[in-house]
């Protein structure tokens, strides 16, 4: 049973691989190289899993790719402060103005739904897409569900194609590190050396 499991999830990661639309990754490629040609930042937003991986990133694109990047995830004091005075709901987004978002900057959502206002789900990532449209910054997201939020608002948004109703959530976590991975070692965004790969 345990082996039938692994060998499932295994296909799965393969189908996924395989059914992920590459044309969107070639144009957040696009996007990022943009934003760093015009000095722009990266602003990474995620909950859950993915705000871990929001953390993760922001120090690939920083180190390798020479984009300046920030999550709000990386500082629990202000976080919490503004869940406290504000309310979940509006954190991302007075997070966002109060680091000046401009039409030069991009978001980057990491989400497995990529957020429902109706179901009040994720609303802070909703409230902050509609705010960085309002500015008129570019959106790049990274979800399991082309329902969301998200996927509506995006200048690209990469879907993690749904094989098995039982995995989404982590399948979708999973390959925001594998989506994310390749665009910070792709040709046109990587700028510096990874250790490893340096080492003879």
């Amino acid at each position: 049973m345990t082996g039938d499991y692994i060998d499932k999830y295994l296909s799965e990661v393969i189908e996924i691989t395989k059914k992920i639309d590459k044309n969107i990754i070639i144009k957040a490629v696009n996007i990022l190289n943009e934003t760093r040609d015009k000095k722009g930042r990266l602003f990474i937003l995620g909950v859950g899993g993915s705000a871990s991986n929001a953390s993760h990133a922001v120090n690939d694109f920083r180190k390798i790719a020479g984009i300046e990047s920030y999550t709000p995830i990386d500082n629990v004091s202000e976080l919490t402060a503004r869940v406290n005075d504000d309310g979940w709901d509006s954190t991302f987004v007075n997070w966002l103005r109060g680091s000046r978002l401009n039409k030069d900057d991009c978001i980057m959502i990491f989400s497995v739904g990529g957020g429902n206002e109706e179901k009040k789900i994720s609303v802070n990532l909703v409230n902050a897409s509609k705010y960085g449209k309002e500015i008129g910054c570019n959106i790049i997201g990274i979800v399991g569900r082309d329902g969301g939020y998200t996927a509506k608002v995006s200048d690209a948004c990469v879907i993690i194609p749904t094989v098995n109703n039982e995995t989404v959530t982590p399948h979708t976590e999973a390959f925001q590190a594998v989506i994310w991975h390749l665009l910070v070692s792709h040709p046109l965004i990587k700028t510096n050396e990874m250790k490893w790969e340096s080492v003879k």
